[in-house]
């Protein structure tokens, strides 16, 4: 069968490549051609975009790049037209995908599935009018999203979580510190990770609190986990200072390798909570007091960090918008090196680990997919 898949960013690339392995198991004749990146592209297939050409985050950015948007949608609609597959797979970005999903569904009628769900539940919620129309099948990979969209009237299948997949086979899992930090090139002092985003304008905003409030720690080296698909130009302003460094392709490794980490929110915070490296969660993205003192209004969530979201409770210490500060990251960054408090956050971890489930998401979905597709 023909399938095409739209990934907007590195994660739903990383995601989606996973996905497309699976769906080859079940499917000898797989075809795939897709909005993505190297990753997917790695599983064959027609890359018909690159993801870095179309991340653009918020407004403004969006806005200034309108241009660019309105190519790529219209890029889109007609390469799905003119390659006609059997099933349109759309993988979490939302303000693409969606738009998309109903092109598709109603000039198009091509079945649509949804492998990630938008963040919904967070804001945005009208949303799932759109889903409930143009998506037939979604498959959640949060626990929480199935009583969430069942509050909406619509059944969402929960698959298992690719995060845990990813990590129960990585290769370095008992790999020392020595080791790691001979082939970086790093120090022997312990390490501070800095997980600063995945997107420019997230980098620009959040990593130069992270290396403010932890450059204070002299017996800690900091490491930055350099994003997939953004320019080492990026990172060189912040790393005049000898006791920072970045890696490249080795996130997991770093953190495994980490005594406490900081972390913007995202993917990356579930990553470091299954890694069971504590940490704290600090995301700032422009506007003052008063824009965040809105967004706090408009948020339909308790938390914001994955991790907590699941635990349902507040595991991991959430700093967003102005409370984002240099001093009240040093004051949380502190306490991880207590130990009760390490403690108490481990706990946390595992009750997340256990509501997640077992490995097998991707296999999970692209089984659900490949019999929904032959009995259509």
């Amino acid at each position: 069968m023909k399938y095409y898949l739209i990934a907007g960013e590195a994660s739903g690339d990383l995601h989606a490549s996973n996905l497309m392995r699976a769906l080859q198991q079940e499917d000898a004749n797989a075809e795939f051609r897709f909005f993505g990146g190297d990753l997917m592209a790695s599983c064959g297939g027609t890359l018909v975009k690159h993801y870095r050409d179309m991340a653009y985050m918020g407004f403004i950015p969006v806005l200034m790049n309108l241009d660019k948007v309105l190519a790529n949608m219209r890029l889109c609609k007609q390469d799905i037209a003119a390659f006609r597959p059997d099933v349109v797979i759309l993988i979490d970005y939302p303000g693409f995908n969606l738009k998309i999903a109903k092109y598709v569904k109603r000039r198009l009628g091509i079945p649509v599935y949804y492998y990630i769900s938008p963040k919904i539940w967070a804001w945005k919620e009208w949303r799932v009018k759109s889903i409930r129309r143009y998506v037939d099948r979604l498959y959640s990979i949060l626990p929480f999203e199935v009583s969430f969209y069942a509050k909406h009237d619509y059944t969402v299948e929960y698959v298992g979580n690719p995060t845990v997949d990813e990590l129960a086979v990585r290769p370095y899992a008992d790999e020392s510190f020595e080791d790691f930090t001979a082939e970086c090139g790093l120090g022997k002092k312990p390490i501070i990770a800095l997980l600063a985003g995945s997107r420019v304008a997230e980098i620009n905003h959040n990593l130069p609190l992270m290396i403010e409030a932890a450059k204070t720690f002299h017996d800690y080296q900091l490491v930055i986990a350099g994003a997939p698909g953004i320019s080492p130009d990026q990172y060189a302003p912040y790393l005049q200072d000898r006791s920072v460094k970045v890696v490249w392709g080795k996130t997991y490794r770093l953190l495994q390798q980490s005594r406490v980490a900081l972390v913007t929110s995202g993917t990356a915070t579930l990553e470091t909570a299954l890694l069971r490296v504590p940490q704290v969660v600090c995301y700032r993205l422009g506007g003052g007091k008063l824009f965040y003192k809105i967004f706090e209004k408009i948020l339909k969530v308790p938390y914001v960090s994955l991790v907590n979201l699941i635990a349902d409770s507040p595991v991991v210490c959430e700093l967003l918008g102005y409370r984002a500060t240099p001093e009240n990251l040093r004051r949380e960054l502190t306490s991880l090196f207590e130990e009760t408090t390490r403690k108490k956050m481990l706990e946390g971890y595992d009750l997340v680990a256990e509501r997640l489930g077992a490995p097998g998401a991707p296999k999970n979905a692209a089984r659900s997919m490949v019999a929904d597709l032959r009995t259509r």
